[in-house]
């Protein structure tokens, strides 16, 4: 029998997150979930009067293939993707990986060069109306450190909260980050210095992302200066990076270390966009309070923010491009050291709550 929030979610998907009117296309790609999944999502596309279209990955599979794939392969695979992405009006995607260190063991010049030619096709993507989720099985349970249907409910909670009143409460944080000129981040190992003047500031509250509950914009891209460690581990290309630390001068990363600082270079050394960042976000979603290693959820955390190194969103764009875009979560509530954000020297934000009036509607108990 289906479970009756699975249905829920499919229609959110279809009629909120993607906002799709009848006629319309959407491209489905489901990764290693069950056909369950594949099934609903089509149901409510023609509920809808959608037209749907979907295909079924197995990652295993895809590591296969990528580890004896070539060049000429890879870009016609992206052509093709980028073909067919081009007829779409909306993408949706669940990934639910039953092993999170599946692409472990890539060299990572095919990782590079395949990301090269992947961006093509999620710049497209991201032209449409889009979504992308994870889908809660055991493997994602065992992150959290959560039984298997303790994780399920805490995963239709994130997944099916009021999205709208969400929305409502962000728009003031919108309207400030707007106005902004100058920030500054200071907490454990961070002191942090960056200008937004003049760059968008977009509300995520469903419509892109599930979970959601982030405000994203971006730095102006030479300006940022000063240092910032981050205290949530980070599993990037089949790696999980830990005690990441950041020094920027004149917006650029001139010294990276972690667990393995070799490999985290050489990441950020994949192109020139790579050492800029590409976007700066703060995190809300009030059932989210405790890292993953899965960052749709990670970095929506509550009383957290994410700094990204490489490529920044068209929305908020700073005019950094990259192959990379390596989300990176510093949670600033007291159980994890604390920190503090200030807007052109006002605090805004202390020990992960706002503190400003017209912010008081992001603190979690007023999201629930």
């Amino acid at each position: 029998m289906t479970d009756p929030r699975l249905r829920k979610l499919a229609d959110n998907l279809i009629r909120y997150s993607c906002a799709m009117k009848e006629g319309e296309k959407v491209l489905i790609e489901i990764f290693d979930c069950e056909e369950i999944l594949a099934e609903e999502m089509l149901k409510a596309a023609y509920r809808a009067g959608v037209r749907p279209y979907f295909t079924i990955y197995n990652s295993k599979a895809e590591r296969e293939w990528l580890l004896g794939a070539d060049r000429e392969q890879m870009e016609d695979r992206a052509k093709w993707e980028r073909a067919r992405m081009e007829q779409m009006d909306a993408y949706i995607s669940f990934r639910g990986n039953h092993n999170t260190m599946e692409s472990a063991g890539i060299p990572e010049s095919q990782s590079k060069l395949y990301s090269s030619f992947s961006r093509e096709v999620q710049d497209v993507r991201l032209r449409k109306k889009w979504c992308v989720l994870r889908y809660p099985n055991e493997a994602m349970a065992q992150l959290s450190g959560m039984s298997t249907r303790d994780f399920e409910d805490f995963y239709f909670d994130v997944c099916t909260l009021d999205y709208e009143k969400m929305h409502r409460a962000m728009l003031p944080l919108k309207a400030l980050m707007e106005r902004t000129d100058r920030v500054r981040m200071v907490g454990p190992g961070t002191d942090l210095r960056f200008s937004i003047k003049g760059l968008p500031a977009i509300p995520c509250a469903g419509n892109c992302n599930i979970p959601d509950g982030e405000v994203f914009t971006a730095p102006v891209k030479d300006s940022v200066e000063g240092q910032i460690s981050f205290n949530t581990p980070s599993l990037y290309q089949g790696f999980k990076f830990e005690n990441l630390r950041l020094r920027f001068e004149g917006g650029k990363v001139v010294e990276a270390t972690s667990n393995n600082t070799e490999k985290m270079n050489a990441i950020l050394d994949t192109d020139e966009g790579a050492r800029h960042v590409g976007e700066f976000a703060i995190g809300v979603n009030p059932y989210v309070t405790k890292p993953m290693c899965d960052i749709l959820f990670d970095e929506k955390i509550a009383g957290s923010i994410h700094f990204t190194p490489g490529a920044a969103y068209e929305e908020a764009f700073n005019g950094n491009k990259s192959a990379v875009h390596w989300d990176l979560v510093w949670i600033q509530t007291p159980e994890m050291g604390g920190g503090e954000i200030y807007f052109d020297d006002t605090l805004i934000r202390k020990d992960g709550r706002f503190v400003l009036p017209e912010l008081l509607a992001l603190n979690p108990e007023n999201l629930k």
